[in-house]
């Protein structure tokens, strides 16, 4: 008897049916809540028998009642570990329905999946929406596992109910002497990335039209690397944006001046790098204050007039909060980063930093000075305010006689992406932030991050919190042209999901763009390898090991333009 007086049912009939737990509802007698209950549940099949029964339903139907296959209708990917059974089961805990994803080969898994097997036994069919609840439990699944490209190949009668799920057809296809439609599902999260990271760039620098020393004195987008504190909405993991405001903003930037106005030095360009206001403009020239012809939006800022690169990069308050040491080192490394996309070699770093108390700038400030350490640059100097919310900026100075711009490539060069693949992910930020950094030496350091000034290629860029995708992007168009991107050619930590690799913060990744058959950047542990190239039109599209190319990138990644 439940506590409200009514009977319960009699014991289970079944083995499996005595495994299954209680129902507290039922048990506190709540049963106006069990009937409003939903008639079925999706989870995966998590034992031999869920696995069976499934397997029992596509017997059923693509056998027996469709006549699709003969015998049975199981292939290589029921025996792939990797594939994924989602099954519907109803409320006595009755698989009714089930459907399976994973990788489309035995091969590497390079983010390419593919759903199948979708059923529905036939008593459970009707106004319940089973089988349009699998389909979007798989397509969550998909992306969650870090997936790019996600198709099925449908029987054409089932093409409108895909299509009203949001599936996009892309062309005719036979399975079993049945027309089928070959669809995919749009996964956005590349452009989703791009667009909370990057997008407002454009519009954002309007505001600097006026005199090279005059304008309104703003503060940038945190715009750098680890300068995140957590997934952007709707961006799959992707770092989220730092602050974007005016220097009232004090609590979001560096310049805590109890309110006042910060001075009028924009953490500009693309990739957060400082855009000097003068850079030898005419009055009036937005895009020369901006780095100086030939670098706008670049990763640093030649200071016109002589041999130095300036760099700056905000960390996001929330990070400099919660994990300040890592804030701590994250700040060298992104302006150390920075300067060797450009070919420079650091020389110094000015720090502004702000916390409520001294013991967390302590914090902080350890990190700093292990990543100054190791990456063998010293602190010149830099500003602290106590009582106030985390906050941590760095500028770092390098110097070369011939910046490499990141807008110096051309339709038709080849695009190499030279990485470090050892470390893990950051504890906290797994999937967005991985340390390639902190178990380095310092001779190792100086290997990857001269790399670029030893090789010179037409154009650099350092990965930057639009991913790798994002930022070939951006070097894209700064260069004035599109790219591609080969993923199964992507140097990549073994058992990082794509999805992750492509959109994470990497620690230390170099994009370059020259022509076909220049010598590979010289960085030592790091991993290289070509993997796309420049061409006409804009965007960037991944292309495939079928030859299919997918939107990563649609259009320009920050309206900037070329630099």
């Amino acid at each position: 008897m439940y506590l409200d007086g009514s009977a319960a049912p009699a014991p289970p009939a079944s083995d499996r049916q005595a495994e299954r737990p209680a129902d507290i509802l039922a048990l506190l007698g709540d049963l106006s809540t069990l009937a409003r209950q939903p008639v079925f549940r999706i989870e995966e099949a998590s034992s031999p028998g869920e696995l069976s029964d499934y397997r029992r339903l596509r017997r059923d139907t693509f056998v027996h009642e469709q006549g699709l296959f003969s015998g049975h209708d199981l292939d290589d990917r029921d025996a792939d570990a990797r594939t994924v059974v989602l099954v519907a089961k109803d409320g006595d805990g009755t698989v009714v329905g089930g459907v399976r994803l994973g990788p489309v080969d035995g091969g590497p898994d390079i983010g390419w999946w593919q759903g199948g097997r979708l059923v529905v036994a036939r008593r459970a069919r009707g106004p319940h929406g089973i089988g349009a609840a699998l389909v979007r439990a798989a397509c969550a699944r998909a992306e969650a596992e870090g997936v790019l490209r996600f198709d099925a190949t449908v029987q054409t009668r089932n093409e409108a109910l895909f299509q009203r799920l949001g599936w996009r057809s892309v062309r005719a296809a036979t399975v079993a002497r049945a027309p089928h439609t070959l669809m995919r599902w749009p996964i956005g999260r590349i452009a989703a990335q791009v667009a909370a990271t990057k997008s407002a760039l454009g519009p954002l620098l309007v505001a600097l039209r006026g005199p090279a020393f005059g304008g309104p004195a703003l503060h940038g987008p945190a715009l750098r690397g680890p300068a995140f504190g957590g997934p952007a909405a709707g961006a799959g993991g992707a770092p989220a944006t730092g602050a974007v405001g005016t220097t009232g903003a004090a609590a979001d930037g560096a310049g805590w001046t109890g309110g006042a106005p910060a001075p009028a030095t924009r953490a500009g360009g693309a990739d957060g790098a400082p855009a000097t206001r003068a850079g030898g403009a005419s009055r009036g020239d937005a895009r020369t204050a901006l780095g100086g012809a030939g670098f706008v939006g670049d990763d640093g800022a030649p200071v016109p007039g002589t041999d130095m690169i300036a760099a700056c990069d905000a960390i996001v308050p929330s990070m400099v909060e919660r994990d300040p040491e890592w804030a701590g080192w994250c700040s060298v490394l992104v302006n150390v980063n920075d300067l060797a996309a450009m070919g420079a070699v650091p020389v110094g770093l000015l720090d502004a930093v702000g916390a409520k108390d001294a013991a967390h700038i302590g914090r902080i400030l350890a990190g700093l000075g292990r990543a100054a350490e190791a990456y063998g640059v010293p602190v010149l100097g830099g500003h602290t305010q106590l009582g106030v919310p985390a906050a941590l900026s760095v500028t770092a100075l390098g110097r070369t006689d011939r910046p490499v711009p990141g807008g110096g490539g051309r339709s038709g060069h080849a695009v190499r992406l030279t990485a470090d693949l050892r470390g893990g992910w950051r504890a906290g930020y797994r999937g967005r932030q991985w340390d390639s950094s902190t178990h380095r030496r310092t001779d190792e350091l100086r290997t990857m991050t001269g790399a670029v000034a030893a090789a010179r290629p037409a154009a650099a860029k350092d990965v930057s919190m639009a991913g790798i995708a994002g930022t070939l992007g951006m070097l894209a168009e700064a260069s004035g042209c599109g790219a591609v991107l080969d993923v199964a050619a992507v140097p990549r930590p073994p058992d990082t999901a794509m999805g992750d690799w492509l959109t994470c913060f990497p620690g230390f990744a170099m994009l370059t763009a020259d022509g076909p058959g220049a010598a590979p950047l010289p960085a030592g542990p790091a991993t290289g390898a070509v993997c796309g190239e420049l061409t006409a039109g804009q965007g960037v599209g991944l292309r495939w090991p079928d030859g299919e190319i997918t939107d990563a990138v649609a259009g320009p990644v920050t309206g900037m333009g070329t630099a």
